[in-house]
């Protein structure tokens, strides 16, 4: 049989008085004054007083007789008192409980980046992130951008870390660095040599050592090569940025790197940056985590260091 909804009971919240007031009440108890019990919980004696004329209009039962001596219970007070004291307990132990959930969370962070953001740009961040969380564990796993989004999606990792064109499906975020990428080739490469200006046309039917599919460079240069008949079948196809930089280092052939990856290469002429014309090799370099779980605890402590800098 389905109630009428005037036999509907208000929500418990409507009904019973918050913690602020069943603590002052505690407080008067303890004291007799309700002067001092004002002063303990941190409030002024008038917003004290209207604390507990309010919690008395709202239980329908006067619980403090005032005098010039001071503030005692009244009988039904003594019985409330009692039992808000079993309230304000209860919410004591649970607070301890969410606090200890909250200090288990904080005291590791999975990190999932791809390779050149773990190479280049998290190693630094996270010093400044152990710098104030020194008690915080911190574990990085480090792959394509598709392999990132899978680890957040699959709750592997806390925070992630993309290099390609746009967030991944499942997934929001929030851009924290630029980067651009750079054709290369070892000196003794024909390229090193020319003066003009690589033909994007040119540049997409030569086989490149390039990184794997589902990398956020091969993303980028697919996508500014895709109107000049895309990229040719890859002269080498390696797992990371490192592996790339040697193979081009060594002279196996021309590579696209990011420009985090080799400035030290370039300074030292052991790589030569290839000029191309017509194409825009720029990108976004993001922080990312599943959509609507906003990062929380040192997650969200290393995604505000890599907006200081």
């Amino acid at each position: 049989m389905s109630s009428e909804p005037n036999d509907i009971p208000h929500p418990l919240s409507h009904r019973v008085p918050d913690l602020g007031a069943l603590e002052l009440l505690l407080a008067v108890a303890r004291h007799g004054s309700l002067g001092r019990a004002a002063r303990e919980v941190g409030i002024t004696q008038p917003a004290a007083s209207s604390r507990i004329r309010s919690m008395e209009r709202q239980l329908g039962v006067a619980l403090v007789d005032r005098s010039p001596r001071g503030s005692r219970l009244t009988d039904a007070g003594a019985l409330v008192t009692d039992w808000a004291r079993r309230i304000v307990e209860a919410a004591e132990a649970f607070d301890a409980g969410v606090q200890a959930l909250r200090g288990r969370r904080d005291s590791r962070l999975r990190v999932a980046a791809s390779m050149t953001i773990a190479e280049y740009l998290l190693p630094g961040w996270l010093v400044a992130l152990r710098a104030g969380r020194p008690d915080t564990a911190v574990s990085l796993q480090a792959g394509n951008s598709a392999a990132v989004a899978e680890r957040l999606l699959s709750g592997e990792a806390d925070l992630g870390f993309v290099e390609g064109l746009a967030i991944p499906e499942g997934l929001d975020g929030a851009v924290v660095a630029h980067d651009r990428l750079t054709v290369v080739a070892a000196p003794s490469h024909p390229w090193a040599r020319r003066r003009a200006a690589l033909d994007p046309a040119e540049l997409a039917v030569t086989p490149l050592v390039l990184r794997e599919r589902g990398s956020g460079t091969r993303q980028v240069l697919d996508a500014a090569l895709a109107g000049h008949g895309g990229l040719a079948q890859p002269l080498l196809e390696l797992a990371s940025t490192t592996a790339v930089k040697a193979a081009a280092v060594s002279g196996a052939g021309p590579a696209v790197l990011s420009e985090l990856a080799i400035t030290e290469e370039l300074a030292s002429r052991r790589l030569v940056a290839i000029p191309v014309a017509g194409v825009v090799l720029r990108r976004d370099l993001r922080a990312v985590w599943p959509t609507g779980h906003r990062p929380t605890g040192p997650a969200r402590d290393l995604l505000s260091l890599t907006r200081a800098g």
